[in-house]
């Protein structure tokens, strides 16, 4: 084990996702959160590759068996623009760490899901104030309806105003096939909420996500950002408290001193 109880001093990393100015993007217009082919290209391999690599596999191996060129190129830079795939990049090999330690599919979905919406804002702030209230109250309906009401009314990102109602409601319509993806509702034509399970690895790459901004570990136990997994600022410490139980991480408080400890890469 390797004591994270404080932030480093390294520079901080930018994550769109854990910066509230990050402007919203329509990349979800065009496709959903392409889980099936992330997974495809990571379940193969037995560490992290380089962005060349992972281009290599795609485009040139043509491993997702895509029909032309053009379309592997397409591919590859709509998989990159979502999943940050690097070894290099920070971000990525915390998750590829913590990819590779899950112990169930559904936690493997949910590690994954973390990363998405760590590299796009509109999947966080989705994700944390609209799905958040949905997931606790589970089995409820998603309607795309909902999420178009949504961006409707969002102020603070004003490029939001200059979508197509065509482009909008893409975004709503992927949006919701994503989530099903990754587990956090099911069905076909009706969709609903799935309320997810504590598990480790979710917890602990947002962890290493917010250490890697410079978040403070009192700022870090009362962060809005685990509403993505279903809890809420007031329950982060008896969560952290839970996965030290379980000994899916090292957690104590005492007052405002925080100590949290994260397993070493495996």
């Amino acid at each position: 084990m390797v004591s994270e109880s404080r932030p480093t001093d390294e520079p901080a990393l930018r994550l769109p996702g854990l910066t509230p100015t990050a402007p919203y993007t329509s990349r979800l217009s065009a496709r959903s959160a392409l889980y099936t082919e992330l997974r495809l290209l990571l379940d193969a391999r037995d560490h992290a590759l380089s962005s060349g690599e992972y281009r290599s596999l795609v485009v040139e191996e043509n491993c997702l068996a895509r029909g032309s060129v053009s379309a592997r190129k397409k591919l590859w830079k709509e998989l990159r623009g979502r999943y940050r795939l690097d070894a290099a990049d920070p971000l990525f090999a915390a998750f590829w760490r913590e990819w590779r330690q899950s112990e169930a599919e559904p936690e493997r979905d949910m590690t994954a899901y973390v990363l998405f919406a760590l590299n796009d804002r509109l999947v966080t702030d989705l994700g944390t104030e609209w799905l958040f209230p949905l997931l606790r109250r589970a089995p409820a309906e998603v309607r795309v309806g909902d999420v178009r009401a949504y961006l409707g009314r969002v102020r603070q990102h004003p490029e939001v105003a200059r979508w197509s109602e065509e482009t909008t409601l893409a975004v709503a319509q992927k949006y919701c096939a994503s989530i099903r993806d990754f587990g956090m509702a099911r069905g076909t034509i009706r969709k609903v909420s799935v309320r997810p399970a504590l598990y480790g690895s979710p917890v602990r790459l947002l962890v290493r996500a917010l250490r890697m901004v410079g978040t403070s570990p009192l700022a870090l136990v009362q962060a809005p950002i685990f509403r993505l997994l279903g809890v809420d600022t007031t329950e982060v410490v008896d969560a952290l408290g839970e996965l030290n139980r379980t000994g899916a991480l090292l957690f104590r408080m005492q007052g405002d001193v925080v100590e949290l400890d994260l397993p070493e890469a495996a």
